[in-house]
């Protein structure tokens, strides 16, 4: 039996599966990653990516803020690709109980799942730190320079999670009961290198831990299935 059709038995087998991802996933629908060789850290500006998605440089330079993630972190056109789908369909059919992503894209969404906890939050919420209303991405996108609400004037803030900030408390209760409570864990498409979410996966009980990545990863050998390779390809070759 070959690795996929190892995990075609295991997704057979149970109706209690919780996903969780991150960068990788959404990498092979056109969205750059951070810290893979082509990513955001790798490319050049006037400030490190790490510096300019931190809440004390949005505070100081919201400007700058502002042009690097309008640039960089909205991808509007992208599309749900292979991976995003099948953990649709494998809601719909009643398998996957929940996702966890680390990424803020909405693709999970878009694709047609239901139960998405976004560790990081969503580049499709935005808020007016005055009066607290709602706008939506494109609001950002068309908007010039800092972003400004269109009832009150005050400043909007994409409701995503910067360096320096802590994640949802709610959020993050979701998902640890999520993952506690599942009995097949499937990881793909992350590095494990971001904490407190890569910490997580400490909370899984179950016996069928599946890792899914290109690179490796410092949760290999806990990994009861590893599979190296693209997450679109190896999730959709698995029929429900």
């Amino acid at each position: 039996m070959n690795q996929t059709e190892e995990l075609q038995k295991i997704i057979n087998e149970t109706n209690n599966i919780v996903f969780f991802g991150g960068a990788g996933v959404s990498t092979e629908s056109k969205i750059p990653d951070f810290r893979s060789v082509d990513g955001l850290y790798s490319q050049k500006y006037d400030y490190p990516p790490e510096t300019i998605l931190s809440h004390s440089f949005y505070l100081a330079q919201t400007s700058e803020f502002y042009r690097f993630y309008r640039d960089k972190m909205l991808y509007l056109d992208a599309e749900p690709n292979a991976a995003h789908k099948k953990l649709a369909e494998l809601e719909k059919k009643g398998k996957l109980k929940a996702i966890v992503t680390q990424n803020i894209d909405g693709l999970h969404q878009k694709a047609g799942s239901k139960v998405v906890y976004e560790l990081h939050g969503s580049v499709h919420r935005n808020y007016c730190r005055k009066c607290g209303k709602l706008f939506d991405a494109q609001y950002i996108k068309d908007s010039k320079d800092i972003p400004k609400c269109d009832k009150c004037g005050g400043e909007i803030k994409p409701d995503v999670v910067l360096y320096e900030e802590g994640l949802d408390s709610t959020i993050m209760t979701n998902a640890i009961q999520a993952i506690s409570q599942a009995d097949v864990l499937i990881i793909g498409g992350t590095s494990l290198a971001v904490y407190p979410a890569a910490g997580l996966i400490d909370y899984y009980n179950g016996n069928k831990l599946i890792l899914i990545n290109k690179a490796p990863t410092p949760m290999d050998r806990r990994a009861d299935l590893l599979i190296q390779g693209s997450i679109g390809e190896i999730l959709g070759a698995i029929t429900c």
